[in-house]
């Protein structure tokens, strides 16, 4: 028989054991119970948790990310995020388990009592240190309090002070219970809405549908490619966060600062009410690969940036302007190009989605994704030059976007023919011409192109992309299908393949077709 020291020591340890699992499953119901009650958005507890992520992680880790996982980064980065909140909760679980074992021993408090109040206090107030919001912290308190209740004595453990103490079938329930109840709480945080988005106005509606509907008329016929106007939902997204901003219209302004003759604030209300436009525009990731399809095109309902900055009298002796947004992101660019610009509160007619920038964001034609900034709270006209976000990590920056022609599809016919088809774009250049050769690039034939958008549709004369297509009897075999562009100016897209940092992807695309 064990010794009484040593049947103390196997106690502890085995109580140890019991509150590290305990804790953990407090911690992911306590965090799934923050997302259940606050969605994806900056009440959630891992939001600053992601924000410190990203912030932190250096830059030749996130150029990898970028280049070679792409959207899978984002996806990656997000978990770590997650397991670290997790984490972080655990630890404070396990220091409230002994908190709430100590207070129970020494105070007429059962144990079941005793250790679920400490750690629903300190979940609740581990929340509100990390995003202050009661409803969170809320989430986060019950669910963690309760899971312990469970595991302290009313259902196969200790029930005096000795605290958690749950058998292995315990814990085993507890660990199911803990997940099933992260699936719920995942489901339900899923589900909420922002509730944040204006309807637009009836006639501004109105426009961008019937050009939604004229894109749809000039559409070709190619199976296995994106229409001219793509969905919002399915349109790109790429943010330096992983959980978006939260701001409604009615809250949200745009100062102009800096080097100028007033400063002065506009409101929603005011903007909306201001020289309100409608029209296509286009935008291409800079972090996207060659062929990828980060590269998508809508109908926006937006404002020009030039009397909004000429009402400032902008100075200054760089002739840039420094836009901020309300996610921390920031960018610079030369005054022209901004005077060219766009403040966009409105797509494919509805108010702009919270993940496109609600309620307003920026656009640049003709410019790379990154730098049409979204949450957009500021201009602050310079003196001198500054980075912005992305060139502080060595990416190219305001630059105008590389010619591309995209081979997103093939499809094979009953006859024996074959058809080749995707999307070109050039930026506010325009694309004139997509040629093709079946042969690896020695001989070339023209392509068939979607009609061009009438410059007076577009944000930014022509910047919006075109369908092409070629369909041809191929011989048996192997045959290469190479792709490029003639832009606007008569310049032919690269033959040289460029990886996208830093300053992004080009090339011809090339493709082998057998049949």
């Amino acid at each position: 028989m064990p010794s009484n020291s040593l049947r103390t020591v196997i106690a502890r340890v085995r109580w140890a054991g019991s509150r590290a699992i305990v804790a953990l499953l407090a911690a992911i119901v306590a965090v799934a119970g923050s997302f259940a009650v606050s969605g994806r958005t900056p009440s959630f507890v891992v939001a600053p948790v992601d924000a410190f992520v990203v912030t932190t992680t250096p830059a030749i880790v996130l150029t990898f990310a970028i280049e070679q996982l792409g959207r899978l980064g984002e996806t990656l980065a997000s978990l770590v995020a997650v397991a670290l909140t997790i984490g972080l909760f655990a630890v404070v679980a396990q220091f409230a388990l002994v908190g709430g074992k100590t207070l129970s021993s020494r105070l007429p408090i059962p144990a079941w009592v005793g250790q679920p109040a400490v750690v629903g206090a300190a979940m609740a107030l581990l929340a509100l240190l990390l995003v202050g919001d009661v409803a969170s912290a809320v989430g986060t308190a019950v669910p963690a309090a309760m899971l312990v209740a469970l595991a302290s004595g009313r259902s196969g453990g200790s029930v005096s002070a000795a605290g958690v103490d749950a058998s292995r079938r315990q814990l085993l329930a507890l660990t199911g219970g803990a997940f099933g109840f992260g699936i719920v709480s995942y489901a339900i945080g899923s589900r909420r809405s922002s509730g944040l988005e204006r309807d637009l106005e009836t006639d501004l509606e109105a426009d961008a549908t019937a050009l939604s509907k004229q894109a749809a008329d000039m559409e070709l016929a190619v199976d296995g490619i994106p229409g001219l106007v793509s969905e919002s939902s399915a349109f790109f997204t790429v943010d330096i966060n992983n959980i978006d901003p939260v701001i409604t219209a009615d809250d949200w302004t745009l100062t102009v600062t800096g080097e100028v003759d007033s400063d002065y604030t506009l409101t929603y209300d005011d903007l909306v009410t201001g020289d309100v436009r409608t029209g296509y525009n286009t935008l291409r990731c800079v972090g996207e690969q060659l062929n990828a399809d980060l590269l998508d095109n809508a109908v926006w309902t937006a404002v020009p940036v030039a009397p909004l900055l000429e009402r400032a009298g902008p100075g200054g002796g760089c002739e840039c302007v420094r836009v901020q947004a309300a996610d921390g992101y920031f960018q610079q660019f030369p005054l022209a190009a901004m005077e060219r610009g766009y403040l966009a509160f409105g797509m494919n007619g509805t108010a702009l989605p919270r993940a496109h920038g609600h309620p307003v964001r920026l656009l640049i034609p003709g410019h790379w994704g990154e730098i049409n900034v979204k949450w957009v709270t500021e201009f602050e006209v310079l003196e001198e030059e500054v980075d912005g976000y992305w060139e502080e990590r060595g990416w190219h920056g305001t630059g105008p976007v590389n010619t591309i022609a995209k081979l997103w599809t093939t499809n094979e016919f009953d006859d024996g023919r074959v058809q080749v088809g995707g999307h070109a774009y050039a930026g506010t250049r325009g694309i004139e011409t997509v040629e093709v050769s079946t042969d690896g690039g020695d001989s070339w034939t023209t392509a068939e192109l979607s009609e061009a958008f009438d410059p007076a549709d577009v944000l930014g004369d022509r910047d919006a992309w075109r369908q092409w297509q070629y369909t041809w009897e191929p011989p048996a075999g192997d045959s290469e299908v190479v792709v490029r562009a003639i832009d606007g100016t008569g310049d032919i897209q690269p033959e040289e393949k460029s990886s996208p940092f830093p300053s992004g992807s080009s090339g011809w695309v090339r493709e082998t077709v057998s049949v």
